[in-house]
């Protein structure tokens, strides 16, 4: 009886592959006779990817990640009547599978935190702020779109915090994040250290995707001339965005130098580091640089206190060897206002304050500006909330950090004393303080042009918070009777 039934398994095994082969191979004709075999190809690709993010979570979101580090401005190569962005779809089919296994009740129920009331204040500002801002803008299609694909951001900080329920996915991805951001450093090296006109040539075959229209800047240089040195950007289109990003990641990394386990071997782990590090500073972003460095001192303090010496002795290094002075020229020109490109900063400054004095407690919202003297731009993520949300939108977003943070802190001994999460909860904490410190100088965090940066702002802030809530819970097979 069981051979027969093992048989009949196969046989139905058998029909439906070859039953699969031919709607696949209709489909590929069908594609092929109307749009050609590039859209045919696209077609066929994204059936298999909706096929795997419906077949896991963990696969919906390791696909948002490699988009995040990998193409962060890529757009579907086929007009819709719009053009959907990669990162759009990837983070859609994440949250629709994961809403379509709770629904089957094949994930836990949404999880509730410290962080809960405090995100929800932030997003029920973040709406009112862009009603409001309605009153003086017209609402376009861009604004629109950009404004939801923020809203979807800050939302999934919710869906990580109820899908990460135990160290085995945290770890998993987090070891994915670290492996994308490898990736995404090796290749702006490699389109660095190639020549400009071939790298320029490389980086232009992304076209399809929507990269660089014609006549855009597509490699950079010190204040955008190219007799200063280059500055590494590579898919990320601009060095400072990069570098930002590079920030966060090295951040994340710098514990599991020290980890009992770490998601990956320790000499891989060198080995990504090295890469990360260098290039952030090919990037020459100075508010990534001191990001970087404040949250590797903190780490520090917090807990590696015995390599103080050789973070410090690091530094001073980076100031003196002699491969590095355009770097340090770069960063203390920055630092003492002397360049052009601080100098429009601090006027950025100037006109943000500006503002912010005009409407200074909800902003003048997203779309646009009631004044035709200033604008919604200033490298601050700090200033432009204050612009667009107010000095309340402002506070209620520092209430979320200071609550992320003080959550974090009364969890402390509890890591410690589990080991293996220990260096992994660290390297969150370190990665959101070198995002909330590079932001002092940068906007990329909160901009809802950068979509996947304010993305990955947001799945920070949810591990971090569900790493936490780990910290609490007695692991399987502890405190049995």
């Amino acid at each position: 009886m069981n051979g027969l039934l093992g048989m009949r398994l196969v046989a139905g095994r058998r029909l439906a592959v070859l039953i699969l082969g031919l709607v696949t191979a209709w489909g590929l004709g069908w594609g092929i006779a109307l749009g050609g075999p590039v859209i045919a190809f696209v077609g066929l690709l994204g059936a298999i990817l909706i096929a795997l993010v419906l077949s896991s979570i963990d696969m919906a979101f390791l696909l948002v990640l490699a988009v995040i580090f990998l193409l962060p401005f890529g757009t579907v190569p086929v007009r819709l009547g719009f053009t959907p962005t990669l990162l759009d779809l990837a983070v859609l089919g994440w949250l629709l599978t994961g809403l379509a296994w709770w629904a089957a009740g094949r994930t836990a129920t949404l999880e509730g935190t410290a962080l809960a009331f405090p995100v929800l204040a932030f997003l029920g500002t973040t709406l009112a702020t862009f009603m409001a801002g309605l009153g003086h803008a017209p609402l376009t299609q861009t604004v629109a779109r950009r404004f939801a694909e923020f809203l979807l951001a800050i939302l999934s900080f919710f869906w990580v915090v109820t899908l990460v329920r135990d160290e085995v996915r945290l770890s998993r991805l987090i070891r994915w994040s670290i492996g994308f951001g490898f990736l995404a450093a090796l290749i702006a090296i490699a389109l660095y250290v190639l020549p400009d006109a071939r790298a320029e040539d490389l980086l232009l075959r992304l076209r399809p995707l929507g990269y660089y229209p014609e006549g855009g800047a597509v490699l950079r240089y010190i204040l955008d001339d190219p007799e200063q040195p280059e500055r590494a950007i590579g898919t990320a289109v601009d060095p400072n965005l990069l570098g930002a990003m590079l920030a966060t990641l090295i951040s994340l990394t710098f514990p599991q130098l020290f980890a009992r386990r770490p998601v990956w071997s320790r000499p891989l782990v060198f080995l990504f580091l090295g890469a990360m590090g260098l290039a952030l500073l090919l990037t020459f972003s100075r508010g990534a640089f001191i990001g970087t460095a404040v949250a590797i001192l903190a780490l520090g303090v917090f807990r590696y206190r015995r390599l103080l010496p050789l973070i410090a002795t690091s530094l001073i290094l980076l100031f003196l060897l002699p491969m590095t002075q355009d770097y340090t020229q770069h960063l203390l020109a920055g630092l003492r206002g002397e360049d052009l490109a601080t100098r429009m900063r601090f006027g950025e400054y100037r006109d943000a304050l500006t503002l912010i004095s005009r409407y200074p407690f909800f902003g003048v919202g997203f779309a646009g500006v009631p004044d035709v003297d200033l604008y919604i731009k200033v490298a601050s993520i700090y200033l432009l909330l204050a612009v667009q949300m107010g000095l309340v939108g402002l506070g209620v977003f520092l209430l979320v950090m200071g609550v992320f943070f003080a959550t974090a802190w009364r969890a402390r001994r509890a890591v410690r004393n589990r080991p293996d999460l220990e260096p992994i909860w660290l390297g969150l904490q370190g990665a959101v303080l070198a995002a909330l410190v590079s932001g002092v100088f940068d906007h990329h965090f909160v901009n809802f042009d950068f979509h996947h940066m304010v993305q990955w702002f947001w799945l920070l802030i949810g591990l971090g918070m569900a790493a936490t809530q780990l910290a609490h819970r007695i692991p399987k097979g502890e405190g049995m009777s």
